[in-house]
């Protein structure tokens, strides 16, 4: 293990960096927003441009690499994600938060996607799942940790947007100073969805709503804490909590799916989460302490269920078809990542911030019952032909490292 973390260090402390400035910056505007007035519908609207833009530099990424290179393309995404922070500082209005997020979106993609065939270019057969494993507690932690940054400054100043750039742009250096190689990366393959949704119905759908409530989580939920009357380090806290807690939840729900059908996991988990979300919904003086607590266990739940659906796809899917797929899938996610700000901010604006946990319950819920659906049309996976679960952080993985895993272990099982 010290000698896979002594070959990617660069890597691993660049996207720790990284992460520290993208998870304070997705909880910033959101905050921001608030404060400065901005209606919750269009604070919805504006954050779901970034995920608009994330779908678009995933698709581009590749082909700019191509053409130039890894170093220059990802010195060039770093910078103008940098710059577009700095400009959100400057310019307060829906329109051009709106255009800067779209942009930062689609430099971030393209960030994550040569970052990750950079990790994935440095592991081997014997260490990849260790790799893969590391590289996603570093995101998660970095993700959940930057939170607490809110309290260093006032978002109501430039501070914090200053702080969020010289984060992205120092995270920058380790990468570039590391003397590696740099790997080949090819462009994706395409797969018909028609296809996919063909050889994995569930799968499907619930990597589309496990965006849709990623893509809430984190561009209303700092609405949400702030409309609630909570000041900026209860925001970072609630955030925090909500985030860190599937570092503790991820192993033992996909051990639980290795071994059990992961219909009848994924139809636990949101059945738990709805119930969670519901109470939360209801009852809105729990106190800080019991709220806080509520939410993590929400959160532990919820953001396994990407990893859960991805797993459940490649036990459907010959080794060769799961890096094709695996573009697909990000596709999807952010298709629903960018849907779920704007029918969450609209129902916020029409019904008040309840309707944030009350739209992530319904949301977990009719996942539910398709899931119990679908197990009456289908037998379940054999023990035998199902790979390990794959643990996965949509926003911030490009689907190669993923696919690659889920094809190694594959081949393995078939070889076994």
């Amino acid at each position: 293990m010290l000698s896979v973390v002594a070959g990617a260090w660069p890597l691993l402390l660049g996207m720790g960096l990284l992460m520290f400035g993208a998870g304070l910056q997705g909880t910033l505007i959101g905050l921001r927003a608030t404060l400065e007035g901005f209606p919750t519908a269009v604070t919805g609207v504006v954050m779901a441009c970034y995920y608009l833009g994330f779908i678009g530099g995933t698709i581009a990424a590749p082909h700019f690499v191509q053409r130039v290179g890894h170093i220059r393309v990802f010195a060039a995404f770093t910078s103008v994600a940098s710059v577009t922070i700095l400009l959100q500082g400057i310019f307060v209005n829906p329109l051009m938060w709106g255009i800067l997020r779209l942009i930062s979106g689609l430099c971030f993609a393209g960030i994550y996607v040569i970052a990750e065939s950079w990790l994935n270019d440095r592991a081997s057969s014997h260490n990849r799942g260790s790799l893969l494993a590391i590289y996603m507690l570093v995101l998660y932690l970095g993700l959940g940790l930057s939170q607490f940054l809110l309290n260093l400054a006032d978002p109501l100043d430039a501070d914090l947007f200053m702080l969020i750039s010289a984060l992205i742009s120092i995270a920058l250096v380790p990468l570039t100073l590391s003397g590696q190689r740099a790997p080949e990366l090819s462009v994706p393959q395409k797969v018909r969805y028609r296809d996919l949704y063909r050889l994995s119905p569930l799968g499907v759908v619930a990597v589309t709503v496990a965006g849709t409530i990623s893509g809430i989580v984190f561009s209303l939920g700092p609405v949400y804490a702030r409309l609630k009357g909570m000041g900026t380090s209860e925001v970072a806290t609630f955030m925090s909590v909500t985030i860190i807690a599937s570092v503790a939840t991820q192993y033992p729900v996909g051990r639980l799916s290795d071994r059990w059908d992961r219909r009848t996991v994924i139809a636990i988990v949101c059945t738990l989460a709805t119930a969670v979300a519901a109470a939360l919904a209801c009852f809105a003086d729990l106190p800080l302490s019991l709220f806080l607590l509520l939410s993590a266990i929400f959160g532990g739940l919820v953001f396994t269920l990407y990893s859960l659906a991805v797993s459940h796809i490649n036990d459907h899917l010959a080794p060769s078809q799961m890096v094709a797929a695996s573009g697909a899938l990000i596709l999807l996610n952010g298709a629903g990542a960018a849907a779920g700000p704007v029918l969450a901010g609209a129902l916020m604006a029409l019904f008040g911030a309840q309707a944030y946990f009350a739209t992530l319950a319904a949301l977990c819920g009719a996942l539910m019952i398709y899931d119990l659906w679908r197990k009456t049309r289908r037998e379940p996976v054999s023990i035998e032909h199902k790979g390990q679960f794959i643990g996965a952080q949509p926003q911030a993985v490009s689907g190669q490292i993923i696919a690659d895993a889920a094809q190694q272990q594959a081949v393995q099982s078939a070889r076994d």
